[in-house]
C-alpha cells in the first residue's frame, strides 16, 4: 500500500484527533492511528475505547488497505519536517512503514489494522444539530465546573438536558455550579444524558470558528457528533445526574450589581494574599460599597480594598472560595454581573446583567464559613 500527502495536512488532521488516543499498557494498539486509504481517500481513526476520534482527507493513492501506525513517533517526526510531499510505502504482509520527504527515509514498524479495536457506529440513535457556535460556547460555560471526583462518577461529566423548548447543560462539582440554557436550540422530543469532558474538551479544540451545523445523535450508551469531515464518538456516564434545580436557591432579596471586569481583578490581586489552601475572601456589603478583604494569619499577610456597586437588601458579610468566584466571573461574558444572594450560609448566584435573549447563564458558588478574627 502506498500513498502521498502533504505533510502540513497529515500533521493537522494527526493533531485534531491524537487527543482521543490512549497510552494504554493493557492494549498497546491503543498507542497507534488507525489508517484506512479507500478511493483516494485516507481515514484517520484514534480511540482509547471510551472516546473515538476519525478525520478524513484527500491523499494521492491507486490502492486501498489499512494499517495502524504509532502514534508518538510519527508525529514527532512531522513537527520536524517542513512542508512538503511525504510518501508512504506500507508492506503489507509485514505491516512494515517506509517514509519519504525530500532527502529523508524512515523506517517504522506497524500493525496489523484488523486488530485496532471497531469505531462504534450510530444505531438507534435519535438526533438534533446544533450550531457549532452554541456547542462551543456551552462546553466553555460548563467544562470549568466539572468535577474531578472518581468516586461521583455523575458530576465527571455535563448534564444535557434537550427538550422542545430548550437546551440545557449543567455542570457541578458541589462547591460550584453552572446552568447554561439555549433558547434557539431545540429538540424533538424531552431527553439528557452525561457527557463526559475529556470528549467535551476534544470536541471543543476541534469545532471550527465558522459557524456550522454540528449533527449530533445519541441513543442509550453514545453520543455521536459529526461535521466538517470529523466523527467524534463518546461512550455517555451511565450514572443519574443529581436534581441540580433543587439546589438553586429561588429567593435571594439582596441584589449587588457589579462591573465584572473590575470585580475580577480586585478578586485576583486579593486572594493573592488569601490562605494558601482556603484562598477565602470576606465580602462584606453595606450601601453601595462593597468591601473585599482577605488574609493569611499564619504569613501575617492581609489585603482590604473597596468597590462602589449598586446593592438593594441588607447589610451582608459573606465568605467565598476567591478561586471559584475568579473562575465564573472569567467564564462570564458582559460588562456588569448581578451577584444574589440570601444569608451568609446559602449559595450565592452569579448572573450576566445582559443576557443574550436566547441564552440562559446561571453560576452558582457555595459559601464558605468565616471565621471572625477581623
Amino acid at each position: 500500500m502506498r500513498f502521498i500527502v502533504s505533510t502540513s495536512t497529515l500533521l493537522k488532521h494527526l493533531q485534531t484527533v491524537n487527543g482521543a488516543s490512549s497510552s494504554s499498557t493493557v492494549l498497546p494498539i491503543l498507542e497507534n492511528f488507525l489508517f484506512e486509504i479507500k478511493e483516494g481517500n485516507l481515514t484517520i481513526s484514534a480511540t482509547d475505547l471510551q472516546t473515538s476520534m476519525t478525520t478524513a482527507l484527500a491523499v494521492e493513492s491507486k490502492e486501498e488497505g489499512k494499517v495502524a501506525v504509532p502514534s508518538k513517533i510519527l508525529l514527532d517526526t512531522l513537527k520536524t519536517l517542513p512542508d512538503q510531499p511525504i510518501a508512504f510505502n506500507i508492506d503489507d504482509s509485514t505491516f512494515a512503514i517506509e517514509i519519504s520527504a525530500g532527502d529523508g527515509k524512515y523506517k517504522l514498524s506497524g500493525e496489523n489494522g484488523d486488530d485496532f479495536p471497531k469505531i462504534p457506529v450510530v444505531e438507534n440513535a435519535s438526533s438534533v444539530n446544533l450550531p457549532a457556535s452554541v456547542l462551543t460556547e456551552a462546553i466553555t460555560k460548563t467544562i470549568f465546573a466539572v468535577s474531578n471526583d472518581e468516586l461521583r462518577p455523575a458530576m465527571t461529566g455535563v448534564f444535557c438536558q434537550l427538550s422542545p423548548q430548550h437546551i440545557t447543560f449543567v455542570a457541578t462539582d458541589a462547591h460550584k455550579l453552572v446552568r447554561y440554557r439555549r433558547m434557539d436550540s431545540k429538540a424533538d422530543k424531552a431527553t439528557s444524558f452525561i457527557l463526559p469532558k475529556k470528549a467535551l474538551t476534544l470536541l471543543k479544540a476541534a469545532l471550527p470558528s465558522t459557524d456550522i451545523n454540528v449533527s449530533v445523535d445519541y441513543n442509550a450508551t453514545s453520543a455521536f457528533f459529526k461535521f466538517e469531515n470529523i466523527n467524534l464518538v463518546c461512550r455517555l456516564i451511565d450514572e443519574r445526574y443529581p436534581d441540580y434545580e433543587a439546589v438553586i436557591p429561588q429567593n435571594n432579596p439582596n441584589k449587588l450589581i457589579i462591573d465584572r471586569g473590575l470585580f475580577l481583578n480586585t478578586l485576583r490581586r486579593v486572594v493573592i494574599f488569601a490562605n494558601k489552601t482556603t484562598h477565602q475572601v470576606r465580602l462584606k456589603i453595606s450601601g453601595s460599597e462593597l468591601n473585599i478583604s482577605s488574609e493569611d494569619l499564619d504569613f501575617a499577610n492581609e489585603a482590604h480594598e473597596r468597590l462602589s456597586c449598586q446593592y438593594d437588601g441588607e447589610d451582608l458579610e459573606i465568605g467565598f472560595n476567591a478561586r471559584f468566584l475568579i473562575e465564573m466571573l472569567t467564564n462570564l461574558s458582559g460588562d456588569e454581573v448581578t451577584l444574589e444572594l440570601s444569608t451568609p450560609n446559602r449559595a450565592g448566584l452569579l448572573i450576566p446583567q445582559t443576557n443574550d435573549e436566547n441564552e440562559d447563564v446561571l453560576m452558582l458558588v457555595m459559601p464558605v464559613m468565616l471565621n471572625n478574627s477581623y
